[in-house]
């Protein structure tokens, strides 16, 4: 019994390598993670100690008293464990997902909620620098309620290192403070990222706010000057996770919205190829070339398709590269064009305004654009497809709009959104990526509707 009364002091947990684990929940998540080395226990028949004696882990029988006496716990449950040390380096972290790193984090409670929090979320790792409490402090291991043999866990590091070596694995770095300059509903949480959370007292310090990438608050509406520590923590980290599930749920969406968009084009190119194959020697010159025309125009369907696919996965994923080059808007406008002639009955497409030269990413501006015509051919039936641009200020603003819609402001706005096989007509997809890709350039896409005219406005910054 010795052997466990030491382990309530740190030093001999650093000797030892060894920390003590109390309660039922804590020593059944040890023993499922086969981290359990010795268990003490009240009642010889308790399931926790047949399980134990089953995997051939030793048990000791002790009076409650004296469990008491070993435990930091008022009411102790009748079961106590050790277990060895768990802590990683912090270069062996996951390389994706999400990490919390803990700065000056002194309660035990609060620590090992934020690792429950952490454990929950499906984040990947917890970072306990030297300035934080003990992970293995026996009331940290206990507010963990387990997760502390789930949750890949660094300790010992200094905060400094900890986001240098977080960044180097390229990850973002978000400073939690109350007076941050994003909002947590705002700010981007796609890709490799790290939570940072302060003193319950003092938050952070002005050093460690000025090596973020960005200083993150969590808003409220109430009048509460702030939240706790592990509160603020699990909303961060819950926040992400909801994020994350979108962004699964908004790919696979898009994965099978491209299926069923490449499959019309697929089967009129196959239905073409097959003809010119069985019948080409009786059509005529005439016949043959518009099936080649309508081969291309389907195979150049399906490259757009899935270019917008492979977009719509970077966006997702927060990878998107932009390429921008100096872009005369007219030249944009006169491809678009050239690819919609294949296609006898789409509408012809008017251009007016400034052409620019305009410094941007000229394949995802015809992309844009190529996604409001199609978007304009399915929902309005009226006359031409007109396009014009202006400069104002320090941005390109590009309108596409066509008259004779019936759909209304709240419809119009629907289009921007992925939609799955069966769910309305036209393009399930390019109006999304259209809207990711404004975006991701610190733009923005809307649709309006005046007086039976749909009308797609692209605006995007242009940098100085």
């Amino acid at each position: 019994m010795a052997v466990v009364a030491r382990l309530k002091k740190r030093a001999f947990r650093e000797q030892d390598r060894r920390f003590v684990v109390e309660g039922a929940q804590g020593v059944t998540e040890a023993l499922e993670a086969g981290r359990l080395l010795c268990l003490y226990a009240v009642d010889p028949i308790d399931p926790l100690v047949v399980a134990a004696r089953e995997r051939g882990i030793e048990v000791v029988e002790v009076a409650e008293d004296l469990l008491r006496r070993l435990t930091a716990t008022v009411t102790p449950q009748g079961v106590l464990g050790v277990a060895p040390f768990l802590d990683v380096e912090l270069g062996s972290l996951p390389s994706d997902g999400c990490v919390a790193l803990l700065h000056e984090v002194r309660d035990p409670g609060n620590a090992g909620t934020v690792l429950r929090s952490a454990d929950a979320a499906g984040a990947a790792g917890v970072v306990f620098t030297d300035s934080s409490v003990d992970l293995y402090n026996p009331k940290t291991v206990r507010a963990s309620a387990g997760s502390v043999f789930h949750v890949p866990v660094v300790r010992g590091v200094s905060t400094a290192d900890a986001v240098v070596g977080l960044r180097g694995m390229g990850r973002r770095v978000l400073a939690m403070d109350g007076r941050g300059e994003r909002d947590l509903y705002s700010v981007d949480l796609g890709g490799p990222i790290a939570f940072v959370f302060g003193n319950e007292a003092h938050g952070l310090p002005d050093e460690v706010l000025r090596s973020a990438d960005v200083t993150v608050r969590v808003p409220h509406a109430g009048k509460a000057e702030s939240l706790n520590l592990a509160a603020a923590a699990s909303v961060c980290l819950f926040e992400w996770a909801r994020r994350e599930r979108r962004g699964a749920q908004a790919l696979e969406t898009l994965i099978a919205a491209a299926a069923h968009d490449i499959r019309s084009p697929l089967t009129a190119m196959k239905g073409f190829g097959y003809a010119l194959e069985k019948r080409h020697e009786q059509m005529t010159d005439e016949q043959r070339s518009m099936m080649l025309q309508g081969i291309v125009h389907d195979a150049d369907r399906m490259d757009t398709i899935l270019r917008q696919l492979v977009d719509a996965a970077r966006l997702v994923a927060g990878s998107l590269e932009l390429f921008r080059e100096q872009t005369d808007l007219s030249e944009v406008i006169f491809q678009l064009e050239q690819q919609q002639r294949r296609d006898p009955d789409h509408p012809a497409i008017t251009w007016s305004g400034d052409a620019g030269p305009f410094l941007v990413d000229p394949a995802r501006l015809r992309t844009t654009l190529l996604a409001f015509a199609e978007s304009l051919v399915w929902w309005t039936d009226d006359g031409p497809i007109e396009v014009r641009a202006e400069r104002s200020g320090s941005a390109m603003h590009v309108w596409a709009s066509r008259r004779g819609t019936q759909l209304d402001a709240a419809a119009a706005e629907a289009l921007f959104a992925p939609r799955r096989p069966g769910e309305g007509a036209g393009s399930k997809m390019g109006m999304y990526v259209a809207r990711g890709v404004a975006e991701a350039q610190g733009g923005r896409t809307w649709a309006e509707v005046d007086d039976a005219a749909l009308s797609f406005h692209l605006q995007l910054p242009l940098p100085s």
